[in-house]
């Protein structure tokens, strides 16, 4: 029985690694197409609005803001750790300076809660956020 020399099996595999991206590269006939294919995707005929994303505050709180109160008493600081024992350094309506923690009224306004930049109270039904001095109101 006959050898084959292993030269002799280079020219076929160079053949075939030669045209197989070819073969492979080749698009389907039309013909060839598979059945009940879907058409090629594409973009929608409108864009939906995007002027609503580019207008908004990009880290907004979730919820909108009360509004600030023209009466309610004026923020001078916040002492203490918020959530702990922090109180609120408010100015009053006659022009005293009092502390106060939450649950706690000034001038018929109730100290809800405080933050590290704004103090929020109510007053009956109506609420109002007071930003430390300084500070911009909510737009």
């Amino acid at each position: 029985m006959a050898r084959l020399s292993p030269r002799w099996l280079l020219l076929p595999a160079g053949l075939l690694a030669g045209t197989m991206p070819a073969v492979l590269l080749t698009p389907p006939r039309a013909s060839e197409a598979p059945q009940g294919a879907l058409p090629p995707l594409a973009a929608p005929p409108e864009a939906p609005p995007l002027a609503a994303a580019f207008t908004r505050p990009l880290f907004a709180a979730g919820g909108q803001e009360p509004p600030s109160a023209e009466d309610a008493p004026a923020l001078v600081g916040v002492a203490g750790r918020l959530m702990h024992d922090a109180v609120a350094l408010v100015r009053t309506a006659d022009g005293s300076t009092r502390t106060l923690a939450p649950g706690e009224s000034v001038d018929g306004w109730r100290l809800e809660s405080l933050a590290a930049d704004a103090a929020y109270f109510t007053r009956g039904g109506q609420r109002a956020r007071v930003p430390m001095p300084g500070e911009d109101p909510p737009q």
